[in-house]
């Protein structure tokens, strides 16, 4: 196939005349012997080889010449690149990276792109290596910044012809970031694309009905599954895992029927399932949980045994034999049950809590004690509360009994000690095989901690109890000689590794380095008389104490390293699994079946089991095996020790330690030796103290040069990988917020380089007439139906501004709100407040005292009015907790979270009316009763009873909050928006200088009122207005409402808060942490909007609300004609354009109309539009001139009055002028409309498609012509 991507053959004159260099700079006689180079032929062939063909050349089958040829070229191009001391072209370590991913060597694919990165001043132009740079950073689970790469090789190139391989990818990684909405999308957009992709059409469908599971939303899962089970020919493996998913879900979920039908469903499908797939051992798990449901012990049994015997043993297989056991009364077989299965996973839960049942029935409470402590600490416990109640119980019961009691008492079972080296009956586990391989698959998961059973083939019942596992009380006797050997194995093979440390090959070198590492801490913890868990190990190892320090000790360990902590009962970002072999689970819980497959490296890429299990509240999963693999991935741990001093490592780069230098480049000789390297990431973000949002329509206007110059480019080194688990959000070392870089390092991102050169930009200006800008797109070479950004200057991505430089005070960081008092109705038409609301350097301005400036009648917009007006009218509600303005809970309130918990539903206003009405009432009834207590209680008890209870403690009260009432009818809603009218002209709905009034058609809430009708507690989360436009926002009463607003120009240190949070930015619902902005230095303004006040939110600004007592409030936005508003409305275009998210407002369509309805006299203001009107001008010309050339018949459409701007019905950007309509649609006359990308992925040549003109190129020119600069006038009064 033809590359997309920059190619061989560019590069090979160059290749050509660095060899002749060589050997032109050495005598005749002293080349070395055996140098390798290319030839013409493999020159060829090698020139359509990038990274466009990863996951579809194959190198394992019938693919060894090409591997050969790769290998080849890789050395070659060292050889050469060490020859020249590393000056090449930068286009040597694009190739070079190229090669070394097809070659799945990933550590040296992203060696290479980051030299190439740090020598091309424009490398956001090539989209081959961003899209290379996207596969490995998806390898290493670095999602953000994968997620980056791949967003931006789409926005450069939205025609890149591995775009539904990108939006395949960027569906599982907002999948497993919980960003639902966002990973939806991206599966339906590779959905509908006609080109091939690592998964198949079924697989992604498969993936679309799990999604819809993972929301709760059964029924849409349910008939998804059964759709997809409707499909001809659909693959045994994938029809497995569908019928698996149904019969789990009608295990788990009430909604799909009575109990007795829904068991019975479920078996059905889990026994089709198995029909299907006989081996899969999650298959026989699920079936067992059903069977055990019923009461079929035996059935259950052995079907659990099958699923033991299928080598996928699990923590959550073994945890429900003990719970059969234990239901049979067999409570020793139940003990060693559960302990398979804590031995399994440290950090179950349930199993803890079923093994402390199980003690506390034997009467055994010191034991109980214990597995409850160990649950507690388990991060998927979800009942923590209940557990610290009942270990208080049972320590007071230890306190209340005789002395000497429990020791002369006999027990019925052995302690947990004892339990856990107990040697496991062979009728509990057929073959010990499975078990080996289950604890292998464990030690991949959790490489920082001792083997439970160990690396070695010693059988479970001759293994001591591991270094880990001493108890509590032993601790202190640790130095004891004879007291050691307890732990002599662990420690025998310790000093093994170390008496054969010459001779040990890498894994058995990194072994070493960990058992070391851990080695060290726990004998710091033994000197401190601590207990052994060991910091910074992935998963809660357990502890057999009862001391109640020591809970308090593990809560508290459990808090503050919960970011390294891997779940066990979710899929999160830095657990490594096999992306394209993902898996399915039941409701909110996600896991995956157990997979590994060797790696170049000789890494091994592990999927963890799923763990959380409880017989209540059952978690499953699904594996859909035959999924494609083409990428395998590492666990995001910390790379080296902190006593390393390591600086490079070989692996990483080559195996030449020359090679190795060259490639790191000269970045790396001022590294602090000494430091814990980091792979760097190659996207660092900018600290420069301008804001870097660079919009592709306006760019040149705003900078003169698109690209950055060599001098804004910072060589990044690649630092070191000294073991198989990286952390790449650092760059040298440090945050990539804290980059020690000072220069313009934007986020690479780069449009493809075809073989033929780029499209060199037009020669002709804002200042050039139509004509000109005709002349110049005709003659352009034709290259077809090219997409539009190749025959456009190209322009750097978006990316959010960086925070303002320098940073403010602490004392500065709660500035006072600009306020202005009104006493009459010429203070509101006074011009200098309409200049003092619209300056940038007012992010907001509280207009007091409006209402009776103006003599405004507000209670035309009270609920009894709008009651009487429109009862039956329609209400959007949120559904939220009530919680303190300045804090936001999750819903346990336990803990300070940003996401805010919103959920959407509909009722009418009189129904909501009577809500609002009787939350007042029930208000009343509570004061009374409080009131009361008062009487009984000091005001401190009280307060401090009230504070601790509702603001930390939760639950906490839910509330309703009814939102986006349009009000935009001027037949049902007259007399209130002829009220507005009496405004200033520049906060009207409708006036000749907003923006909106131009746009010729209407979008509600924003040209048109909306009405919000509140109670206390309802929010309105942080956001900024769509496209950046300004807002007005009217409290119509009787109650506060309480604002945060923050700077435009932090709206980039929020997005990264959001990302930190796994929350959309633009999208989800979210309430910030004010101590997170406080450390952040983000200034906060923090006022109460009262009745009848006017708040004005300024262009950019973020802001959220919160009422305080029970009101309405009617809000709509307003667009300034000024050179800021459209600026930021067009920077927000281009970066909703970059993220998928639609644009409300189509600038295109506003600039046009703008262009034909006002007068511009701001030299800023104009040169903006003048450009994107040339822009779009040379897009309409070209892309005409390209459907002709091609053939392709363009069909007068032409627009009526008021008629939308349009936009694509499948990736929702804004089309103008030229729409590709299906004929079917045509015929129809439904006129469903798709951009040219859109429609080419469905068809290729777009012969199923019409394209319909809505504008003479004629009137265009005319319009772009007639558009010039209006002489300055004097400000007028608004």
């Amino acid at each position: 196939m033809k590359s997309c991507g920059v190619s061989l053959a560019a590069a090979a004159p160059a290749f050509s005349d660095e060899e002749k260099k060589m050997a032109a700079g050495k005598p005749r006689g002293k080349t070395k012997e055996g140098t390798l180079s290319l030839t013409a032929e493999e020159r060829e062939e090698l020139s359509g080889l990038d990274s466009l063909l990863f996951g579809f050349l194959n190198l394992h089958e019938n693919g060894a010449k090409t591997e050969t040829l790769l290998l080849k070229a890789v050395c070659c191009y060292e050889s050469l690149i060490l020859k020249a001391d590393g000056k090449v072209e930068s286009e040597f370590f694009c190739q070079l990276g190229h090669f070394n991913l097809l070659l799945e060597d990933y550590p040296k694919a992203l060696s290479a792109y980051q030299r190439y990165y740090s020598l091309q001043s424009d490398y956001w132009k090539n989209a081959a290596f961003l899209y290379g740079l996207g596969l490995v950073y998806f390898y290493y689970n670095a999602f953000h910044w994968a997620i980056k790469a791949f967003q931006e090789v789409l926005y450069v190139e939205p025609s890149f012809c591995r775009a539904k391989e990108i939006h395949l990818r960027l569906g599982l990684m907002f999948k497993v970031n919980t960003d639902y909405e966002s990973s939806l999308k991206h599966f339906q957009l590779a959905l509908i694309d006609s080109n091939p992709c690592t998964l198949s059409s079924v697989e992604i469908q498969f993936h679309i009905a799990h999604l819809y599971e993972t929301q709760r939303m059964y029924h849409s899962a349910k008939e998804a599954y059964e759709q997809l089970l409707q499909t001809e020919n659909l693959p045994a493996q994938v029809k497995a895992t569908v019928l698996q998913q149904l019969g789990w879900m009608h295990h788990n979920v009430d909604l799909l029927g009575d109990q007795a039908t829904k068991e019975s469903c479920a078996i059905q499908y889990l026994q089709k399932s198995l029909e299907a797939d006989p081996n899969s051992g999650q298959s026989w798990y699920f079936l067992g949980r059903c069977y055990s449901s019923i009461g079929k012990v035996q059935d259950a049994f052995i079907s659990y045994r099958q699923s033991i015997d299928k080598s996928e043993a699990s923590a959550d297989t073994w945890c429900s034999i003990g719970v059969l056991y234990q239901q049979q009364n067999q409570p020793m077989d139940a003990l060693q049950a559960y302990i398979c299965a804590v031995q399994l996973d440290h950090g179950h839960a349930a199993a803890w809590m079923d093994l402390g049942t199980l003690y506390e029935s034997c009467n055994q409470p010191q034991d109980a004690i214990k597995c409850y402590l160990n649950a507690a600490r388990s991060k998927s416990c979800s009942n923590t509360s209940m557990l610290t109640g009942r270990i208080k119980v049972l320590q007071a019961q230890l306190c209340n009994l005789p002395q000497g009691s429990l020791q002369n008492k006999t027990k019925l079972l052995p302690s947990i000690e004892e339990a856990w080296s107990l040697p496991i009956p062979a009728e509990l586990t057929s073959r010990q095989g499975a078990m080996n391989t289950a604890q292998q698959a464990y030690k991949a998961h959790h490489p920082n901690t001792e083997p439970v059973l160990g690396l070695s083939e010693t059988p479970i019942s001759q293994q001591p109890l591991p270094v880990h596992m001493i108890t509590y009380s032993e601790v202190d006797d640790l130095s004891s000689p004879a007291k050691r050997k307890r732990i002599s194995s662990p420690a025998k093979y310790l000093e093994q590794l170390r008496t054969d440390r010459d001779h040990l090959n890498p894994t058995q070198k990194l072994m070493l380095q960990q058992l070391e590492s851990q080695f060290v801490l726990m004998q710091q913890g033994f000197n401190k008389g601590q207990n052994s868990h060991l910091p910074g190990s992935n998963d809660e190892q357990p502890s057999f104490s009862t001391d109640p320090a020591l809970y308090l000790q593990a809560a508290s360990t459990n808090i503050q390293t919960s970011h390294r902590m891997l779940p066990t009962s979710s899929i999160t970002q830095g657990i490594a699994f096999n992306h394209l072999s993902h898996t399915a689970t039941s409701g909110d819980q996600q896991g995956i079946c157990c997979t590994k497959e060797s790696t170049p490296s000789g890494n091994r890429s592990f999927v963890p089991e799923i763990s959380s299990h409880t017989e209540d509240t059952p978690n499953g999963c699904a594996g859909v095996k035959g999924f494609s693999n083409r990428v395998q991935q590492l666990m995001a741990e910390p790379i080296c020790s902190p006593n390393s001093r390591d600086s490079t490592s070989p692996n990483l780069i080559s195996d030449n330690p020359q090679m190795s230098s060259l490639l790191i480049g000269k970045a790396n000789e001022s590294m602090m030796t000494g430091a814990c390297d980091k792979v760097n990431s190659i996207h660092p973000e900018s600290h420069t103290k301008t804001n870097n949002s660079v919009a592709s329509l306006h760019s040149s206007v705003i900078s003169t040069t698109a690209a950055k110059s060599a001098d804004q480019t910072t060589t990044l080194g690649v630092t070191s990988i000294s073991s198989p688990h990286i952390r790449l959000q650092t760059v040298n070392g440090k945050g990539l917020e804290n980059s020690n870089s000072s220069k313009n390092t934007s986020l690479p991102m780069i449009s493809r380089k075809p073989d033929s050169p780029i499209i060199p930009s037009m020669s002709v200006s804002i200042y050039s007439n139509s004509t000109e800008v005709l002349k110049a797109c005709r003659n352009l070479d034709k290259n077809g139906l090219s997409n539009s950004h190749n025959l456009l200057d190209k322009c750097p991505p978006p990316r959010p501004p960086t925070s303002p430089y320098p940073p403010l005070p602490k004392d500065k960081l709660n500035p006072p709100t600009p306020s202005i008092y009104l006493e009459s109705k010429r203070d509101a038409f006074f011009p200098p407040l309409h200049q003092f609301c619209i300056n940038p350097k007012n992010p907001v301005t509280v207009i007091r005292g409006l209402a009776g400036a103006l003599k405004l009648d507000l209670g035309l917009f009270s609920t009894k009015t709008l009651v009487e007006a429109n009862n039956e009218h329609t209400v959007e509600v949120r559904t939220q907790l009530l919680q303190p303005a300045d804090e936001n809970w999750d819903p346990t309130g336990t803990k300070k979270i940003w996401r805010c918990e919103s959920n959407r539903s509909h009722t009418t206003i009189a129904k909501y009316a009577q809500y609002q009405a009787s939350s007042f009432q029930e208000s009343l009834r509570e004061e009374n009763e409080k009131k009361m207590q008062h009487r009984e209680y000091s005001d401190n008890e009280s307060t401090s009873s009230d504070n601790s209870g509702r603001r930390r403690k939760g639950p906490f009260k839910t509330i309703k909050f009814g939102t986006n009432i349009d009000l935009s009818d001027d037949k049902k809603w007259k007399l209130q928006l002829l009220e507005l009218t009496k405004l200033p002209a520049f906060v009207r709905v409708v006036s000749a200088g907003n923006l909106l009034s131009h746009l010729g058609h209407t979008i509600l809430g924003m040209n048109t009122v909306q009405l919000y009708m509140k109670v206390p507690g309802s929010r309105t989360p942080g956001h900024q207005e769509n496209n950046n436009f300004c807002s007005v926002n009217i409290n119509i009463g009787p109650g506060d409402c309480e604002w945060f607003v923050v700077p435009e120009g932090y709206w980039g240190v929020l997005n990264d808060f959001c990302e930190k949070n796994n929350l959309n930015f633009l999208m989800s619902s979210w309430w910030p942490n004010l101590e997170d902005l406080y450390e952040a230095n983000v200034p906060v303004y923090r006022f109460i909007q009262r009745p009848g006040d006017l708040v004005w939110i300024n262009a950019g600004t973020v802001h959220w609300v919160q009422a305080v007592g029970w009101c309405n409030n009617i809000a709509w936005n307003v667009g300034p004609l000024t050179a800021s508003q459209y600026k930021l409305a067009v920077e927000r275009y281009e970066w909703n354009k970059l993220q998928s998210v639609k644009s409300l407002v189509p600038m295109v369509h506003l600039s046009w109309n703008m262009a034909r309805n006002i007068k511009v006299s701001d030299p800023k203001l104009f040169e903006m539009i003048k450009y994107c009107l040339m822009k779009i001008l040379k897009q309409c010309l070209t892309l005409r001139e390209a459907l002709i050339t091609a053939g392709k018949e363009i069909t007068w459409h032409g627009r009526t009055n008021d008629e939308p701007a349009h936009y694509c019905s499948i990736c929702e950007v804004e089309v103008f002028d030229l729409l590709f309509v299906t004929n079917e649609s045509n015929s129809q006359k439904t006129y469903i409309v798709h951009c040219q990308d859109c429609a080419r992925k469905a068809s290729g040549n777009l012969d199923n498609f019409v394209v319909l003109e809505e504008y003479k190129i004629e009137d265009l020119m005319q319009v772009y012509d007639q558009f010039t600069l209006a002489p300055s006038v004097s400000s007028s009064s608004s």
